[in-house]
């Protein structure tokens, strides 16, 4: 048997692909849950277990239309953040941010505070350090809203919302 082939049911809505194979929604945690406040781990395993963590956290993140998704947010405390943007689909495993400049302020919203927005102050352009699923390094470079995207999925990784750097929230 696979990891795959155990699924907790409570927390997840189960579905197969056109390949018949497994795949899951992961239920979102909401702001309040103590696990969006805590720091996560480093991944030190490449394994099936990450895999299946990063294909369930794709399905989620495109079935909520987000930008982005740590896995905090579907209460994994691990460094593991996924966003989805212009540029494309991206996997970052243990990502850190190792250059930032200029500044960019603009509206954010996020998967675990319904209803909200708020007003953000961002850098403009990010150098980005991480490990692929594989365990792979990398390092990219983004700029404007990828960037913006990028910042927000870290941030959860060390228990920090967007609420909480905003200058402004509003009820939408």
């Amino acid at each position: 048997m696979h990891i795959s082939d155990f699924v907790a049911i409570d927390t997840m809505d189960i579905f197969k692909d056109k390949e018949n194979e497994k795949m899951a929604i992961r239920n979102i945690v909401q702001v309040g849950d103590d696990v969006l406040r805590q720091k996560c781990a480093p991944v030190e395993e490449f394994d099936e277990k990450l895999w299946l963590l990063l294909d369930d956290m794709k399905e989620t993140v495109k079935k909520e239309e987000g930008a982005g998704l740590a896995a905090p947010q579907v209460g994994i405390l691990r460094r593991v953040v996924v966003v989805d943007v212009e540029e494309g689909y991206f996997e970052f495993v243990n990502p850190k941010i190792t250059k930032q400049s200029g500044e960019q302020n603009g509206w954010e919203g996020c998967l675990s505070v319904k209803g909200k927005q708020g007003v953000v102050s961002r850098p403009m352009k990010v150098t980005l350090h991480f490990q692929d699923r594989n365990g792979n390094p990398f390092v990219l470079k983004a700029k404007g809203f990828f960037a913006r995207a990028i910042c927000h999925e870290l941030d959860h990784l060390d228990g920090v919302l967007y609420i909480d750097r905003a200058s402004h929230v509003e009820k939408v």
